[in-house]
């Protein structure tokens, strides 16, 4: 005989949170449900570790959803009568099982939260949403606090932050004297310095490979299925925090912003994957870094505290803020009318600049790189060479297991591309050869000569950085932080000015083979 539910709760793949209050207690009136859709898989090209990886993580909540004794339901990519949506999969277990209520917690994407607002508008049956218990802030928490001010300054907004949930804070002042130790967090990886092995699982994932292979899901990137890296429940998850804690957190802060050739890791925590699909919360990451800092005070320095801190309270929280302020004409800014396409190598790796060919590589080996090598060298290179901010979106929103909108969007057309005009970043990230060599160890034998600007081995980020400038002056001269870039380009000589963008223009012209 049918069993009927009175109501139906959705769960999405990035809501894997089991200490949500839904869970607190078990209610045989209701259903849960999860889904692999097409709709998710389909609207760009994944990497195949970051597929699998939500996958598995999704049916292992199933598993542990049905050990504390919940109704649920698995609805599988082969599922024959998975209608490949969340509205199509809902309004069939609705009227299945007589469902009379459908719940359902916010979700975290535009797009998505609009699709389940609009089939709730058309339900015949009560609805209600829930919030996800996860983030420090509320959706709206960043719109009000910057309402009354000039500028969205995330600085501003994480001290702010830092008051109001009482985090690195004595008394009424900022821990250490100072509110950010950026400063000494900008080391490059000393010669003599070794650095950790990465910490990594080794999870079968074949199943979940074989059922997006036979659906003939188009992605990218490299897996071996039997051995996936990535933690794919909650307990892998807190796992991996130990280790961090334990071992990254000491150089974490000094060498965030490092860069090594063969090394993918260094002494991040690879903690986003766990945390954008909620298997932790940025409270029990945070609380336990912490906890290391106060345990062991004479080997954790207060930089490396903070600088992790900031990137959780702050960045995090802020970013995700700028997206449901802004959204959706957010995803529609081009500031600079940029309008060439990504290079083909982006998705191969098969370039000669090493820096490009070590971060673009990694990221399809391992479908993670750090937040420089996003920033200063894949994100730099695409603002430089004038690529529209539509295919660095498609780019890394796919490529990165971490890479949900919310937090994609906002970091690349905002902070990397500058395509919002500056409400995110106070000025583009771009920067030539210099940076790169001063942070990393990838202009060692690399094709091109990081010093040289015209020559014919020139590195091309020195004669394009000065051309994006160039190019956008009419928008970017008035900008102090850009004061000292421009009188430096009015002192050049003119020939030398001439022969910089001349150069550029020709890698412009050549750069599917750079």
């Amino acid at each position: 005989m049918k069993k009927n539910y009175h109501t139906l709760r959705l769960i999405l793949g990035d809501q894997l949170n089991i200490n949500h209050s839904w869970f607190k207690t078990t209610d045989d009136s209701v259903l849960y449900v999860l889904m692999e859709v097409r709709s998710e898989t389909d609207y760009t090209w994944h990497h195949i570790q970051k597929v699998t990886a939500f996958f598995a993580a999704m049916e292992n909540f199933y598993v542990e959803l049905k050990k504390k004794h919940h109704n649920v339901t698995y609805i599988k990519l082969d599922d024959p009568n998975n209608e490949n949506s969340f509205t199509g999969n809902c309004s069939y277990i609705i009227k299945k099982y007589n469902i009379q209520n459908f719940e359902y917690q916010y979700p975290d994407e535009y797009r998505v939260d609009k699709e389940l607002s609009d089939f709730c508008n058309k339900l015949e049956i009560r609805h209600k949403s829930f919030d996800t218990e996860h983030f420090y802030t509320e959706r709206e928490e960043l719109g009000n606090f910057f309402r009354d001010k000039k500028g969205m300054l995330m600085e501003s907004f994480y001290r702010e932050m830092r008051k109001k949930h009482n985090i690195l804070i004595k008394g009424s002042e900022p821990e250490g004297g100072q509110w950010n130790f950026d400063t000494e967090n900008r080391k490059k990886i000393p010669k003599s310095h070794n650095t950790l092995t990465p910490y990594i699982f080794s999870n079968d994932v074949t199943i979940q490979y074989k059922r997006v292979t036979e659906a003939k899901i188009k992605t990218i990137g490299k897996i071996d299925p039997e051995r996936l890296i990535w933690p794919i429940s909650r307990e892998q998850s807190l796992e991996l925090l130990n280790y961090f804690t334990n071992n990254c957190l000491i150089f974490f802060g000094t060498f965030q912003d490092a860069m090594q050739k063969s090394e993918w890791s260094l002494y991040h925590s690879r903690l986003s994957f766990s945390l954008n699909t909620k298997m932790i919360s940025p409270k029990e990451v945070i609380e336990a870094v912490l906890k290391a800092w106060r345990d062991n005070p004479d080997t954790i320095s207060l930089n490396q505290t903070e600088g992790f801190v900031r990137q959780i309270l702050g960045w995090r929280e802020y970013m995700r803020g700028v997206y449901w302020l802004k959204m959706p004409e957010f995803e529609n800014l081009n500031f600079f009318n940029h309008k060439n396409s990504l290079p083909r190598w982006y998705w191969t790796g098969e370039t000669k600049m090493n820096c490009l060919k070590q971060s673009i590589k990694q990221s399809l080996d391992y479908a993670y790189a750090h937040h420089i090598q996003r920033l200063m060298i894949t994100g730099n290179f695409a603002l430089l060479a004038g690529i529209h901010p539509n295919d660095v979106d498609t780019w890394y929103l796919g490529i990165y297991i971490d890479a949900i909108q919310w937090v994609e969007i906002t970091n690349t057309r905002g902070m990397s591309q500058y395509a919002d005009g500056g409400t995110i970043a106070t000025k583009p990230y771009a920067a030539s050869a210099n940076y790169i060599h001063k942070m990393s160890n990838y202009c060692d034998n690399c094709f091109y000569n990081y010093k040289e600007k015209t020559a014919e081995n020139a590195c091309p980020f020195n004669s394009l950085y000065w051309n994006f400038h160039d190019r956008n002056r009419e928008k970017l001269e008035n900008n102090p932080r850009l004061a000292m870039v421009y009188r430096l380009w009015d002192k050049m000589d003119p020939k030398e000015k001439s022969a910089l963008l001349e150069k550029a223009h020709y890698y412009l012209n050549e750069i599917e083979s750079l």
